[in-house]
Formats: C-alpha cells, structure tokens, sequence
C-alpha cells in the first residue's frame, strides 16, 4: 500500500509539472509557484539540457531555417582576433564547478561538441553586438552565453510558455521593459532592443535580490517572485539563502548551472579536449535608418543579400514589410551598409511599396480586406484616411501589398508557420485537419480529443499552449489516428436556433462577432444566401447559437 501511495503521489507531480507554465513576470504580489520537495530532491540528470537542446533542434528543423550557414565578415581583424578570448577575459562569476548539478551540464556540452559547433555559427551574427553591450555596462560577461542557454541563438525560438526571441521574453515583461509588440513587429525578437531589456532586467534583479548575480539569474528564469518567496521560507527555517540552498523549481536549479558550465568551458576549452569554432571580434551589422516603411524584399535586393539573410538579421519584422509607424531601422552586414544607404537615398517613396486598388464589395469589412491582402486594419486605415470601421461598397480603397510571393518572405510570421506545417504534415503522412474553435474550447481539452501533445497542437498554429482560443478561428491538426473531426470536447452549451434578417450596414464578420458563432459555420450553414455575391439588407439567415456565451 505504501508504495502504491508514493507511486499516486509522483504521478500527480508529473502530469502537474506537464501543465505547469513557468512565466517571467515573478510580480511580488501574485502567489509563487513553489518547488515540490520530493521534486527537488529527484538527482538532476543531464539529460534535461539534452532535452533542451533538443527542442531547439527540433524547432529550427521543423522551420527549416539555415542558422548554420557560415557567415562571412570581410574586414580586417582587431587586436585580439577571437571574440571567445575577448569573453573570457570579462568574466567575472564563479563558475562553481564543485557542485554537480554544475558537473552534469558540463559534462553533456562536453560530450556534444558538434552541438556548441552548431550554436558558435548562429551567435557569429549577434555576438560581438551583445558582448559590446555587456563590456559598456561592466556586466559579467558569462551573461554574453546566456542566449545559449536560453534559445541556443535561434532568433526565432518560441516556447510554450510564450517566450521568444534570443533571450526569450514573455509579452508582458517585454512589454515592461520597453519591447514593442504588435502585427508587424515583435521586439522580443529585435536582438539590439532585447539585449539592452534583458541586461536592463537582468541588473534591477541584481538590485533587487542582494546584489547576488546568481539569485538574479534564477529570477530572470522564473521570475522574482518565486525567487523571493524561496528566500523567505529558507529564512523563517534558519537555513542558508544563497542559490545553492533555495527549494527552487527544478527547471531553474538547472538554469543557472547550465550558464555556469558553458561558461567553464568557454574559459579552457584545450583542458578539456574541446576546440571552439572561431568567431572575428569585429561587428557583422549595422543599423541603417530607413526613414520610413519598406517592403522586405525590395530591402534584401538593394543591400545585395537574400531574404533569409535579412530576416535573421532583423528577426523582429513579422510580416513582408517594416512597420509603417516603425522602427525604420534594418540591420544589414557592415560590409554591404555604404551601398545600401545610397540605394535607399536613392529610392523614390512610390517604390518603397507596392500599392493596389481594392473596390469593396458588399459584406466586406476592413478586418476581412486586411486578411486578404495580409496587411492590417491600421493600415488600410492610414492608408486612407479612414476613422473607425465603416466602409461602403462601391468605394476604392489603397492597400500596400507584398511585392512578391510569399516564397520571398519565408521567414515571416507566415512563412514560418507554413514550413512548421509542411514539416508535421510531412511527418504525418496525411492532409491536417481543419478544426474550427467553439466558446469553451481549449488546447488541453483538444489535445486528449485529438491524441496528440498540447505543445504541437500550439506550435502547429503558430501559438503558445498559454495563448486564448478565439471562437471562430480555425485550427489546423495533424494526425494520423482516426478521429471524428465533427465531435468537439462536450462544454455546458446551450444551443438554439436563431432566425436573423440582415441589417442594413452588416456583414457576414460582423454578424458572427455580434453571435460568437465562427465565419465559417454562418457561411456552411447558409449556403443558399451566402452562395450570391452580395449580402442584402433583408436576407434571412439560420444561426445555431450558443445562449450561454452571449452577452
């Protein structure tokens, strides 16, 4: 009986630790989540950085983003030709290779060195620009490989718990530290405006815990509050509150070692058998000023590089385009920077874009033209000069459009989501399906519907398993298991039939947003009168609606 019950107990803690979200808002105010002791206690394996590393892997693969194509910096080399020695000489942190949570990070990135040859050719575009921030400031500069332990340097990475860029910042405190987050741009992902946030966080935890670089470590992974409710219990118990002592999340009591063992073998590579791949200490972008929006593609052709080049140099811009209110900034390579300035002096504001003249129909809307063109309501707003939402059939309206297809722009948003797909499909063997979200649904609830995991249901869609299901919006799933698409998780609706005539004014968009009913199922339901071409004031229209989520 006795193990049966410690057998229920460690289950309990497995699927728990599979639901729970680590997030790095740490607000002082909102209950800490705390670290289990039988957890704590567990022998921490080395495999968890494998499993880390792993995903990272996985994620560029299913992207299929060339982070490892070499880069080539045309320049003369500095006084000290190797940016690994220029780090090394800024470190300031023990490195604490005594403990063996430290010894068991260690020893996997010394088994694995194919895998720091991988990470050492994606960090050659970013590095010397982070450790000059870090070098300006006085930081240690084990913080120089925190990206590594964070993102293995994909400028793309995304986690469940919605953290992205290098330095994965959640939304909300990016947004705290000063990361713009919009339909064109995600400045978690800009590596010049997220370095200066993470190394600006990173010194108020400093602050904020003691001066104590390790404790502001373990907060930046799981958020100061946990961190400081650790260190309260360990004071009301009399016991040590250094890093090494604290009951913290086991996610985090690997965190720190694992910078601190990447930053051992950083410092002596030869000791240990290892030969690093070289990187210049010379700067392999610029920022250029581009004064105002820019179709991406028209930029890679004027600075003599591909798109893909572009995008991981400006990882940020989620769309074919700059954002029309900004940054108007590109990061080009330094030896292509001259020639780019010129061409974009040079370059009349009529071709910046491409323009094109869209007659709205009846039942259109903005959100509905904006989603055709893949641009957004702002700017079809701006574009012409509209205030609010209404828009008449009839009128013209100018939508700025890519210049290209969406092959060019393969590291959009977009483009990535579409190589995401095409890479589980692929691994499937069959076409996804499409599943439109109902009120109530949710990635738990539709992963055990659907057998698969919650992380891929997400990742397939371009979300996080964090992120709200918006009812109306369609999901796509890949599966090779039976499974019946028309049964959704059972929720407490209430379901009526509902006869509306059409309002002068309305659309079919607006009509499902004013329901919480999805697009879709208004236009399957209504064949008959969604069939025409125009929707009339006076058409009569069959609704299935859901009482319970009403207004």
């Amino acid at each position: 009986m006795k193990y049966v019950i410690q057998f229920s107990i460690i289950l309990t803690l497995i699927v728990l630790a599979g639901c729970q979200v680590i997030e790095r808002t740490g607000s002082l105010d909102e209950p800490a989540i705390v670290a289990d002791p039988i957890a704590s206690s567990l022998p921490h394996l080395d495999d968890d950085v494998q499993i880390a590393a792993a995903d990272m892997e996985e994620a560029s693969a299913e992207t299929a983003i060339d982070l490892d194509e070499p880069v080539d910096v045309a320049l003369e080399v500095g006084p000290d030709p190797d940016l690994w020695q220029r780090i090394r000489d800024g470190f300031q942190l023990d490195h604490h290779m005594e403990e063996a949570r430290v010894r068991s990070e260690f020893n996997w990135y010394a088994r694995h060195p194919e895998y720091l040859d991988r990470v050492a050719t994606r960090a050659s575009r970013h590095l010397y620009h982070i450790v000059e921030a870090i070098e300006a400031r006085g930081l240690p500069m084990e913080f120089a490989l925190l990206p590594i332990v964070e993102s293995a340097f994909d400028p793309f990475a995304y986690s469940h718990g919605r953290a992205s860029g290098l330095w994965q910042f959640i939304p909300a405190t990016g947004r705290r530290y000063g990361l713009k987050i919009d339909y064109w741009y995600d400045g978690r992902r800009d590596v010049p405006a997220a370095t200066t946030a993470a190394l600006d966080y990173l010194e108020t935890l400093y602050k904020m815990l003691g001066q104590d670089w390790l404790l502001a470590l373990a907060a930046y992974n799981s958020g100061e509050g946990n961190v400081r409710y650790s260190i309260r219990k360990n004071e009301k118990a009399g016991k040590p509150t250094d890093f090494w002592s604290l009951g913290l999340l086991a996610e985090t009591r690997a965190y720190v070692p694992r910078l601190l063992a990447i930053s051992a073998l950083i410092s002596d590579p030869a000791k240990y058998d290892i030969q690093l791949k070289s990187i210049p200490n010379l700067p392999y972008w610029t920022p250029v000023d581009i004064g105002s929006q820019l179709d991406l593609a028209r930029a890679a052709q004027l600075s003599d590089i591909s798109t893909e080049e572009l995008y991981l140099l400006n990882p940020a811009f989620n769309k074919w385009s700059t954002p029309p209110e900004g940054p108007h900034r590109l990061l080009v390579p330094v030896a292509k920077a001259e020639s780019f300035k010129e061409a974009i002096e040079n370059l009349p504001v009529s071709a910046r874009l491409t323009w094109r003249r869209h007659p709205v129909k009846s039942g259109e809307s903005l959100s509905v033209i904006a989603a055709r063109y893949n641009t957004s309501i702002d700017t079809i707003r701006n574009a012409n000069n509209i205030r609010g939402n209404v828009i008449r059939a009839g009128e013209a309206l100018l939508v700025p459009v890519a210049s290209q297809d969406q092959a060019a722009y393969e590291l959009s948003e977009e483009g990535r989501l579409q190589k995401t797909r095409a890479h589980a499909e692929k691994r499937a063997g069959t076409k996804p399906l499409t599943y439109t979200i109902r009120p109530g649904d949710n990635f738990w609830d539709l992963s055990r519907h659907f057998n698969v995991s919650m992380r891929d249901l997400a990742r397939w869609n371009g979300m996080a398993t964090t992120d709200l299901l918006i009812p109306g919006k369609d999901l796509k799933i890949f599966t090779d298991k039976p499974v019946e698409i028309a049964v959704a998780p059972s929720h407490n609706e209430v379901i009526r039939k509902v006869n509306y005539r059409v309002r002068n004014g309305e659309s079919l968009s607006l009509i499902a947003a004013k329901f919480n009913v999805p697009l879709s199922s208004i236009i399957k339901w209504n064949q008959d009168v969604t069939g025409r071409k125009y929707l009339q004031p006076g058409d009569l229209l069959t609704l299935f609606v859901d009482v319970t989520a009403q207004d």
